[in-house]
């Protein structure tokens, strides 16, 4: 075990960090396409509670919460696919909430931006882990 974490299986920090991560996207999704002056806390729900529901079902499975994975400079490749992964099931809960139809090019786009903003919190998590 890292004598790090503390016997920690699931850092809180890197929790919460995952959670911000995702509303910082989600702003930055509704500020990009010019809605976040009109966008509302429900309307934004829409997005932010299927994105992050679809990431804490799928980032597991990569062990993104483990110390030794999450830490890891090399293992940032596992954060992105995770993203890529959890968002056909974000775009699809999303749908439902709505009412609609997934549109294929939201969750291509919602994928991508997601999996890249989770790489910046997640090399930066990586980056202060390491200086420890």
């Amino acid at each position: 075990m890292d004598k790090r974490d503390g016997g920690s299986r699931f850092p809180p920090w890197l929790v919460c960090g995952d959670i911000l991560a995702i509303a910082i996207l989600t702003v930055i999704g509704f500020a990009s396409h010019g809605e976040l002056q009109t966008a509302y806390l429900a309307r934004m729900s829409t997005t932010f509670l299927p994105l992050l529901a679809g990431w804490f079902l799928v980032a597991p499975w990569f062990g993104l919460f483990r110390n030794g994975i999450a830490d890891e400079p090399r293992q940032l490749w596992r954060p992105c696919l995770a993203m890529l992964l959890a968002a056909p099931l974000a775009g699809t809960l999303r749908a439902a909430m709505l009412g609609s139809v997934v549109l294929p090019l939201f969750v291509g786009i919602l994928g991508g931006s997601a999996a890249l903003g989770m790489l910046a919190w997640r090399a930066t998590w990586s980056l202060i882990r390491k200086k420890r």
